[in-house]
Parts: C-alpha cells; structure tokens; sequence
C-alpha cells in the first residue's frame, strides 16, 4: 500500500492558527475566501477562529490530498511568506530568485504581492514541485 503524502503539518496549521484572526491558517490550507473573511472580520469575529480550533486536523487531511509533495515544502515556504514575505524570502526559497529580489527592494511590491502569494502560494509550489518530479522521472 503507498503512503499518504505528507504536504502540510498540523503543527504548523495550530501555528498559524495563533494568527487566524488574520486567516493565515485557512490561507496555509488553500482556503483563500475564508482566509480572505477572517482577514477582514477577525476570524468572523473570533467565532470561527475557535471553531476551527476543531476544524484544523480535517482540513490538513485535505491539504495533503489537494497539492503535489516534492522538493519545495509547503511548510517552509508558508512560514517564510506569513514572517518574512515583505523580504521576499519565501520566493527566494522557491527559487523565484528576481521576484524574491524585487520583493526585497519594494517591501513585498508594495504589499500587494504579499497578498497574492497568500491566495496562490500552495498553487505555485505544487507547480514546482510537479515539474520537478517530472524532472526527475524523466531522468531515471
């Protein structure tokens, strides 16, 4: 039997659930509309943010199923963006390295990039992780 793919961490999710008022544990899980409403209400006005206190293993369950595993890991690059995405560290990781760089130089291109990243980063890195796992088979 093959092993379940292993893309987000629950530790991580209860991490980022600390700042969930912000919807960064919903943005983490690839949930960009409720990210984007618990930005906007304060994790629906705290409710939800407790809510999903129980919510969070189900929704990690589905993360793991939804994006691609390989070498750029989810986690990382999550932490990156949610700390230091003005820097543009977590395009730098990516291997994104002239948009890292402008990042660097425009604080996150003027913050609008950062958000972006929010609603995309899990689509960007299956789509690394894909062509490098194909990469990879090719070469084997």
């Amino acid at each position: 039997m093959e092993e379940q793919q292993k893309t987000h961490e629950i530790f991580i999710g209860y991490f980022l659930w600390i700042f969930g008022i912000l919807g960064a544990h919903r943005f983490y899980y690839g949930r960009q509309i409720s990210g984007t409403i618990y930005f906007f209400t304060l994790g629906l006005f705290l409710i939800g943010w407790i809510v999903d206190l129980f919510l969070i293993p189900s929704m990690n369950r589905d993360a793991d199923f939804r994006f691609i595993e390989g070498p750029v890991d989810y986690n990382i690059a999550w932490l990156l963006l949610t700390f230091l995405g003005i820097f543009g560290i977590h395009r730098m990781y990516c291997g994104k390295w002239g948009t890292g760089i402008i990042y660097l130089l425009t604080g996150g291109l003027f913050l609008v990039g950062i958000i972006y990243d929010f609603w995309t980063l899990n689509e960007q890195i299956s789509l690394i992780n894909h062509v490098e796992t194909k990469k990879h088979s090719a070469l084997s």
